[in-house]
């Protein structure tokens, strides 16, 4: 028998055939689009990354409210995906909905501001403790933006990022550790200059790593998230943070917190919630109930710094910006979003269903006897496949399996459940119940009999 990860692969391939088959036949609509699809659009999909799901073609939506959706072929699904955190708060929330409904006959983009911008600002400041903020079109661009303020505010140009980091799709975080040593990430296309001349990468976790590379002050800033999601979940050991801001302000460095996935510890994050104090911030996702927006917010001290740079450099383009960022369309999708949506009773009852949600994997896992185990930050669960959480970007690579993922996936979604195709990551929102995770706990179960 040939076993990986506790369980027997010759059971699983051949429940993975099975399940590929069962899909095809039952959704014809879907397998009709994605032909003409391919007549037309490169990869046969909008974006190629939307290949990477387990099926043997893609599934295509005809419409989403809440916690669920359904095909055009007419099959009705509980999203615990929920466009992995792009509609963390469910889908087409209805203040959003009525927002976008209103905004859309008042004007779409102008390149001037609206009154919500204020309200936005000042909202963002309340909740996440930085009182200067700017506006971006994806926490991808937000990201981009706060680096290149980052350098200009300290005049320093390298910039620091923890091993499996994920920031978008910014140049500079695409830099890993291989064998100890840093190499640009295999995968990136169309690169054309070496990207670890200013990207200097640490492991998560390691205060010793990460004071060396500070040490000799040519750092602008750390850019982090403040638990890894997106190589599956790493969180900090306890202290770690403390520590680490600590390093950070010794050696002059700004600390920059993204958190467009960890969002899901609480209305102000995982940083309120742990007492972090960042130099900028960064969320992008989900803060427009699903409409392409994002947020990056400045300490009092930084945002002079800020300010002074670009009241000091040539006329012309600073780099930063995008015609369409601040939209009144999106402004106004994030005040519904932050005043209606965000609420303390969402994430309470997010908070209840996502413990629900662990603890019922981990007793399937425990029952099955396979050598797994179950991660949580806030709303958001993922089991992996290891004994214990994993410590860094290289452990958690390490028991990554795309393979496997698949085959689990696939399972869960031809019976109506879907989750994220990346890794393991579960996400309920405030739509979700109690039912609906337990048939994902029962689902789950199902699946890992099949296949242990």
């Amino acid at each position: 028998m040939s076993t990986r990860h506790g369980i027997d692969w010759n059971k699983a391939q051949a429940l993975f055939k099975a399940e590929r088959e069962t899909f095809a036949a039952q959704r014809r609509r879907s397998r009709e689009l994605s032909r003409q699809a391919a007549e037309h659009l490169a990869f046969g999909v909008p974006l190629h990354w939307m290949n990477d799901w387990s099926t043997p073609f893609s599934l295509y939506v005809d419409r989403a409210k809440g916690a669920r959706f359904r095909d055009v072929d007419g099959f009705d699904y509980t999203d615990f995906c929920l466009g992995d955190t792009g509609a963390m708060f469910g889908h087409a929330p209805a203040p959003v909905a009525r927002a976008l409904t209103e905004q859309g006959t008042k004007g779409l983009t102008a390149m001037l501001p609206s009154e919500d911008a204020v309200w936005v600002s000042r909202e963002l400041a309340r909740r996440f403790g930085l009182p200067f903020w700017q506006f971006a079109m994806t926490a991808t661009d937000a990201n981009r933006f706060v680096l290149r303020w980052a350098r200009a505010a300290t005049g320093r140009s390298k910039v620091l990022v923890f091993n499996g980091c994920y920031h978008g799709t910014v140049d500079d975080v695409f830099v890993d550790l291989v064998d100890g040593r840093p190499r640009q990430r295999d995968s990136l296309l169309g690169q054309v200059y070496d990207l670890t001349q200013h990207t200097r990468v640490v492991e998560f976790n390691h205060l010793e790593a990460l004071e060396a590379a500070l040490a000799d002050g040519e750092v602008a800033c750390v850019l982090a998230e403040p638990a890894m999601t997106n190589i599956g979940m790493v969180l900090p050991e306890p202290g770690y943070w403390e520590a680490a801001q600590a390093i950070i302000r010794r050696h002059g460095t700004l600390l920059v917190i993204d958190e467009t996935h960890t969002i899901s510890t609480g209305p102000g994050g995982y940083t309120r919630a742990h007492g972090l104090a960042p130099d900028a911030f960064v969320l992008g996702k989900p803060i427009g109930g699903g409409v392409p927006c994002a947020v990056y917010g400045f300490s009092a001290e930084l945002a002079e710094r800020v300010q002074a740079a670009k009241r000091n450099a040539p006329p012309g383009h600073s780099g930063v910006g995008t015609t369409l960022t601040a939209n009144l369309l999106a402004m106004a999708a994030m005040r519904a979003t932050l005043a209606e949506v965000m609420t303390e009773a969402a994430y309470a009852h997010m908070f209840a269903l996502a413990e629900r949600l662990a603890e019922g994997l981990r007793s399937v896992i425990e029952r099955r006897g396979v050598p797994w185990c179950v991660t949580q930050v806030g709303a958001r669960t993922e089991f992996q496949f290891s004994p214990a959480p994993p410590r860094n970007g290289s452990e958690a690579e390490c028991i990554l399996d795309s393979e496997l993922e698949h085959v689990i996936h696939l399972y869960l979604l031809n019976r109506g459940l879907l989750i994220t195709p990346f890794h393991n990551m579960i996400l309920v929102c405030p739509d979700t119940t109690a039912s609906d995770v337990d048939r994902l706990i029962a689902a789950f179960d199902e699946v890992l009999a099949a296949i242990v």
